[in-house]
């Protein structure tokens, strides 16, 4: 196997140029906004700072953002005003859901108040927004309850394992899973759910918590979701024989577990669900869910639905994305909020993105070394928001 090579590259390429609108292509209030693909924009993720407090070697490994590393400056970053203006022009569009994202979104000071403002919007069909959060939990305890009173609906925690030597291995950070887990609970209690758990399983390195994180969340009406190691961005070295793809996994949990497969819950849903069975053979719903993100080995791009903005403003059409469009002069230019919206509009309508789709038809993904998905530069996880 050759050494594996970590390369400082942390920005983006650079900005895309936001295509114009004219009189007959610009987008009409009430009708469907979709893209190249016919894909309706749905979901929105907004990341509201890079900086993190674990160092997980799949997203921010410590080779390169070390103490060293600059982070954006506080002038760089959206305002949460400015957040929310942008997330009006984004409903406007169709969107139904924001999840915040990060780095880790409770660093970011005061997001309780981001938080109530978001919550205050509805959907085009004048429904209350789905608002959720992605966390790697280790502040979550201590905030829960606050970030259900500002308007808060669930939270995702991150947790690759239970075994605390195989967690403070991956977040590099020596951080206990039992905060973690005490921090799930806290947000039980507070009433952020459903929970979902996202566990990243990564092949040699904690392939062997599977199972235990499947009985300890069976029964607690929290879904736990296993997640094929991606090669987001170009510094965690992401190699293909380090992925362990879903398939294994199910026939891992099937050593022990009676599952049963689930319809999708909703349209450009990520996971595959399944459900547990009783001991007589019927799908329980109280013993919860499991659920499968395999983007490697199972791509689902033609139903992706998601847009992501950093928290300088940059919007990005896919995960796997090189470069963004800079929509933070338009959003500090004072003008009418129909000008970010028809640019927003512009930008999705001529997406094509499809990136994993792609990496599949690419002669050496197959291969143990870092084959062709990794040679392409994209941005990293950290910036543009899992």
């Amino acid at each position: 196997m050759s050494e594996r090579v970590i390369p400082i590259i942390t920005q983006p390429l650079g900005n895309l140029a936001i295509p114009q609108s004219g009189p007959n292509t610009a987008w009409q209030n009430g009708l469907t906004l979709k893209d190249a693909l016919s894909r309706p924009l749905h979901d929105l993720r907004i990341s509201v700072t890079d900086r993190c407090n674990f160092r997980c070697s799949y997203c921010m490994p410590k080779e390169v953002f070390d103490n060293n590393y600059q982070y954006l400056p506080q002038s760089s970053l959206l305002s949460f005003e400015e957040i929310t203006q942008t997330a009006k022009s984004f409903i406007t569009l169709g969107v139904e859901k924001i999840r915040l994202t990060g780095g880790e979104p409770l660093l970011r000071k005061n997001l309780e108040i981001l938080i109530s403002q978001l919550a205050e919007l509805q959907t085009l069909n004048g429904k209350p927004l789905d608002l959720t959060l992605t966390t790697n939990g280790s502040l979550l305890a201590r905030k829960a309850e606050t970030l259900k009173a500002a308007g808060l609906k669930r939270v995702t925690v991150s947790l690759d394992g239970l075994d605390d030597e195989v967690f403070k291995r991956m977040n590099d950070v020596d951080f206990p899973v039992s905060d973690v887990l005490e921090g799930i609970e806290a947000a039980r209690k507070a009433g952020l759910g459903p929970i979902k758990v996202n566990m990243v399983v990564k092949r040699g390195t904690n392939e062997q918590e599977i199972l235990p994180m499947a009985r300890y969340f069976k029964g607690t009406g929290i879904a736990l979701r296993f997640i094929e190691y991606m090669d987001v961005g170009a510094t965690n070295g992401w190699r293909m024989n380090e992925v362990l793809p879903s398939a294994e996994v199910l026939q891992i949990l099937q050593t022990e577990l009676s599952l049963t497969p689930l319809s999708a819950s909703q349209q450009g849903e990520t996971a595959e669900r399944w459900g547990y069975l009783n001991e007589q053979g019927v799908h329980d719903t109280s013993l919860g869910e499991i659920g499968f993100i395999s983007s490697v080995t199972k791509a689902f791009c033609s139903d992706c639905n998601r847009a992501r903005l950093t928290t300088e403003g940059q919007l990005y059409l896919c995960l796997f994305a090189s470069q963004g469009y800079d929509l933070k002069p338009l959003i500090r230019s004072g003008q009418e909020p129909e000008a970010l919206t028809q640019a927003i509009a512009a930008i999705w309508s001529q997406r094509t993105d499809r990136y994993s789709e792609l990496r599949q038809q690419e002669p050496d993904v197959s291969t143990n070394d870092e084959g062709a998905a990794n040679k392409r530069r994209k941005v990293e996880m950290s910036y543009i928001g899992g």
